[in-house]
């Protein structure tokens, strides 16, 4: 696969797809290969198993996120008005 400095692996699509379209993906694919914070033992090795499916592999605990980050927007939003009710 073609790589480069400024866009990494998404390098393959060369000029399909436009500039910005290149760049957004390029962000998603930073984050889905990076190494997130365990929910439970709060250690940095959250990986992606399959589409929302998140696993650490430090502890082993699996599970259900968003298909690219293990947190969605929506998700962190509801985890807040749950605190302010409790």
């Amino acid at each position: 696969m073609s790589r480069t400095k400024k866009l990494g692996p998404v390098a393959r699509f060369r000029e399909r797809g436009g500039v910005s379209l290149r760049k957004i993906r390029a962000e998603i694919e930073k984050s889905l290969k990076q190494l997130h914070v365990c929910p439970q033992c709060r250690f940095r090795a959250v990986r992606r198993y399959s589409v929302g499916i998140w696993k650490c592999r430090k502890c082993g605990f699996t599970f259900a996120g968003g298909a690219y980050t293990p947190t969605t927007k929506i998700g962190m939003a509801a985890r807040r008005l749950k605190k302010t009710e409790t």
